[in-house]
């Protein structure tokens, strides 16, 4: 079988209609038979023609695959609720609310909340793991900055932990500071006592060693980026990807919404592996509360 992400043919020949993309919702949240609400009977339900919903064979009881969900008072076709969702799959570089107005003829505002909550729900999919442990492998974190203006004396970005393990997952966090009161709890809470972890010489990081964790430094401003098995060069490069994408794609992103970005660049890296999986991940995830 191919690990590969769908091709938008095959996507579109799988989700062919509305009803395709509700009788998904219903087999997901509830399955092809389940015990009704009403009756109390094991039961099959059929789709009731022209509504969003499905009847109880026995008793008449409506179920709505999309109560609870954001589709649930949405005029927005499922049909295009899908296509989003797939279009952030497909993307390596993130999807704008501009090109989805564009792509499906709603309007900006409908195509923002698209995808902001699909973002949500990317974050939610991922989830986060702790990092790293006495058998995992080496973690690199590092501090990132986002936006503001970069003036002496004025520290108006936002501050991003990050931290990811070699061969496995990346996890990131905003934090009010850079100083070591706010990157000490962030590591204590994504990355596993005993973990190896590599960092810069910065001084947020100084009291690694000190807490039950195997320390390594290489110092950037002597122009050392490698000593040995410590280095930090893929949170680097993901960092860089994620700027360069953000840059690129939504120009500009505020600080409120920041984390949920993240989580979407979080998500497709953390499924890097398994791209088949994205898409049905994804749409599996409507069923669940939204954020993490």
């Amino acid at each position: 079988m191919s690990n590969k992400l769908p091709t938008l043919r095959q996507f579109q020949e799988r989700f062919a209609s509305e009803d395709a993309c509700l009788d998904h919702l219903m087999v997901t949240r509830y399955g092809l038979r389940h015990s009704c609400a009403k009756c109390h009977r094991v039961a099959k339900f059929h789709r009731v023609k022209a509504r969003r919903c499905y009847e109880c064979d026995f008793c008449g009881a409506q179920v709505y695959p999309t109560a609870g969900t954001p589709l649930e008072a949405t005029r927005t076709s499922l049909r295009d609720w899908f296509t989003v969702m797939f279009m952030f799959c497909a993307s390596r570089n993130g999807v704008s609310a501009k090109e989805v107005q564009r792509t499906i003829g709603v309007t900006y505002k409908t195509a923002w909340r698209m995808c902001n909550l699909i973002r949500q729900y990317m974050g939610y999919v991922d989830g986060d793991n702790v990092l790293g442990g006495f058998d995992g492998g080496i973690v690199e974190a590092d501090k990132a900055f986002f936006g503001g203006v970069d003036k002496r004396g004025e520290d108006d970005k936002a501050i991003v932990f990050g931290a990811i393990e070699r061969g496995g997952d990346v996890v990131t966090q905003i934090l009010p500071s850079r100083g070591a009161r706010h990157v000490m709890p962030a590591i204590f809470k994504w990355v596993k006592r005993g973990s190896r972890v590599a960092t810069d010489t910065a001084g947020a990081f100084r009291e690694i060693s000190e807490n039950g964790y195997m320390h390594g430094t290489v110092n950037h401003s002597e122009g050392e980026y490698v000593s040995g098995e410590v280095h930090t060069n893929n949170i680097e490069a993901f960092w860089s990807h994620v700027k360069r994408s953000m840059c690129g794609t939504y120009v500009s992103v505020s600080k409120k919404w920041l984390q949920t970005y993240l989580w979407e660049f979080e998500f497709r890296q953390n499924l890097r592996r398994e791209p088949h999986l994205m898409i049905d991940l994804l749409l599996q995830s409507f069923p669940r509360p939204v954020g993490k």
